[in-house]
């Protein structure tokens, strides 16, 4: 219930053409004939085609869009572990099947349509915000489209869009559902909550004796069970261990400080963002309008449907620029807009943002950081070539002792299970190489990430045990006051609930309009849960953490008013979720009807193939 809803589907188009926009812009680096052979087809529904391309279309599009949301970059083979691909191709037969019916009963747009909708896609306008035919003629054949293919498939599209439109128009939630579904979420609850704590136990908690201690141990022994170790003796190096024996003289250092000057010396700089113009008139009635006041900057940019950051310049320096640029930008004493300045796209206005003078970093200040990079520089030349030698040292029988004493390599050992994470240890190519271990196995030199070597051994699998009672003495008392707290204040809380007359350390609190998803600082979700099962009146007891527990009384249950406010909000929020949840299973319901009554087929092997391309 806690789900946000989700917006009411439009009747319009735009999330069609944004998704197709970026789809033609991603293609174009894919290779659309990548996917030849004799079977072009994975799929059809009627006299409507699924081929091996609009799949691998489709996948990629999905790609892009989860990288736009997620900011990750999922292979195909994560894909279908989530059902992605299940879900990819379901909704290419239900797209097929609304072509086929749209066929059958003959709906369609008018040419005119077709071009208003291709002239309004942003990925085919200019710089100027007009239709660009030869931008639109070479996004096509980037994305491996001619005209006529992408402009029928614009008209699919299109008469795909008024079949949906009629199936799912005119439906509503009903009201009654809607309002008690609403009413529900937004209720709020009153309570007086008393926290009972260990001062409130009379005669407070004792000690354990040493028979509580046994039983304890003796009833709970996964608690106290040491997890599966790996003895491991191993042998690493890492650039870290051997810097501190590398230390260059002076003049190298000067050296490096001097072929590392552009890190250390900047000429001066400007801040600044620039905004292309299709002419010299345009750029200059810009600039006029905005020494009038009658525009700014920031106007003129959103006029154009772009964002700060699409014509941010970041950091320019002179030698950067064209010469009649930098004249410009560099030609002023404080932040301002500046040109028309003649650029590669053509006129442009430029805003200086900030004016940076030149800096130096001396050398003396960095000298100890160049001295270390210069340190683990030489170290991972060194280890590097080592390599050799010692993989032909541990293929002539050597030990890990023996690399340990006649080459830079460390020798050590540990009892290691996946919570320790120190040292070589924390590095992931050990870890998963102490993983795999098998006793017996030959120790095989692998690389570190930060450029280290290393080679294990598995001596033993210790197997999981519960170490005696005399070795964790102390842990076992500490659980056992912990449990036992936990029971005693739950047997306080529940007296306190049945006669509530006595009173607790800590004065009992008053909280008000407590709401089903509240977070209350020191109440576990589990207590908030327990007060909307309540009736008005009940006092009970619930069990805390952290050496708490409660007693709660239901002051008062207070109704949302749905026609105002947050409420109101809501109950629209709800209304347009379940609105949307029914036309997406109307829909789905009728695209499975016209498949059914059409006929599809999908054939397995060809969709084999192309998901073993996509995942190669």
């Amino acid at each position: 219930m806690a789900e946000e809803p989700r917006r009411k589907r439009k009747k319009s188009n735009a999330a069609v053409w944004a998704v197709l926009a970026l789809l033609i812009l991603a293609l174009g680096g894919f290779g659309i004939g990548g996917f030849g052979g004799s079977v072009q087809n994975v799929a059809e529904v009627g006299d409507r085609e699924i081929t091996v391309q609009d799949y691998a279309n489709a996948v990629r599009a999905e790609q892009t869009r989860l990288q736009q949301q997620t900011g990750q970059n999922l292979t195909f083979q994560q894909m279908q572990a989530f059902g992605l691909d299940q879900q990819i191709m379901e909704r290419l037969l239900a797209r097929a099947a609304l072509g086929h019916e749209a066929d059958r009963l003959g709906v369609s747009v008018t040419d005119a349509e077709i071009a208003r909708r291709i002239r309004a896609t942003q990925a085919f306008q200019g710089v100027d915000g007009s239709f660009d035919r030869e931008g639109y003629r070479f996004a096509l054949q980037n994305a491996g489209f001619d005209e006529r293919s992408y402009e029928a498939q614009v008209r699919d599209d299109a008469a795909r869009e008024i079949l949906q439109a009629a199936i799912v128009g005119g439906t509503e939630a009903p009201d009654a559902y809607t309002d008690r579904l609403a009413a529900w979420i937004a209720e709020t609850r009153d309570v007086t909550l008393a926290t009972v704590t260990e001062e409130d136990l009379p005669g407070g908690l004792e000690d354990p004796t040493e028979a509580d201690l046994e039983a304890f141990y003796d009833a709970h022994p996964e608690t106290f069970e040491t997890p599966e170790r790996r003895a491991i003796t191993y042998a690493w190096v890492t650039p870290d261990l051997l810097a501190a024996e590398i230390e260059p003289d002076e003049e190298t250092l000067r050296q490096l400080y001097e072929d590392r000057a552009d890190e250390f010396r900047q000429p001066p700089r400007v801040l600044a963002e620039r905004l292309a113009f299709p002419d010299e008139d345009a750029a200059q009635g810009a600039r006029d309008a905005i020494a009038a006041g009658e525009t700014d900057f920031d106007a003129l940019v959103a006029d154009r449907g772009l964002t700060l950051e699409e014509v941010d310049q970041g950091e320019l320096a002179r030698d950067d620029l064209d010469p009649a640029v930098g004249d410009a930008l560099f030609g002023i004493d404080e932040p301002g807009v500046v040109g028309p300045v003649e650029t590669p796209l053509g006129p442009a206005l430029y805003r200086v943002n900030a004016i940076l003078d030149a800096t130096e970093v001396p050398f003396e200040d960095v000298r100890d950081d160049l001295a270390y990079a210069f340190g683990m520089d030489s170290a991972r030349r060194r280890i590097d070539a080592a390599r050799e030698d010692i993989e032909d040292r541990l293929a002539g029988g050597a030990t890990l002792e023996e690399l340990g004493a006649e080459t830079d390599m460390v020798t050590g050992s540990l009892e290691w299970d996946p919570s320790i994470s120190e040292a070589i240890a924390g590095y992931e190519e050990f870890r998963e190489a102490a993983t795999q271990a098998q006793v017996d196995d030959f120790p095989e030199v692998t690389s570190l990430s930060d450029g280290g070597l290393f080679a294990l051994r598995l001596d033993e699998v210790i197997p999981p045990a519960v170490p005696p009672l005399d070795d964790i003495r102390e842990e076992v008392a500490e659980a056992w006051r912990a449990e036992t707290l936990r029971l005693r204040l739950s047997e306080r809380a529940e007296t306190l609930a049945a006669d509530p007359t006595p009173d607790v350390v800590t004065a009992p609190e008053s909280l008000t309009g407590i709401a089903r998803d509240a977070t209350v600082e020191g109440v576990p979700p589990a207590v908030i849960q327990r007060i909307f099962e309540a009736e008005p009146g009940e006092i009970f007891a619930a069990g805390g953490d952290d050496g708490r527990a409660f007693v709660v009384r239901l002051d008062a249950v207070n109704a949302a008013d749905l026609a105002e406010g947050e409420a109101a909000e809501l109950r629209q929020a709800v209304r347009q979720q379940t609105e949307s949840e029914i036309q997406s299973d109307l829909f789905g319901a009728y695209a499975r009807a016209i498949e059914l009554e059409a006929g599809f087929s999908v054939d397995a092997q060809a969709l084999a193939a192309v998901q073993s391309q996509l995942g190669g």
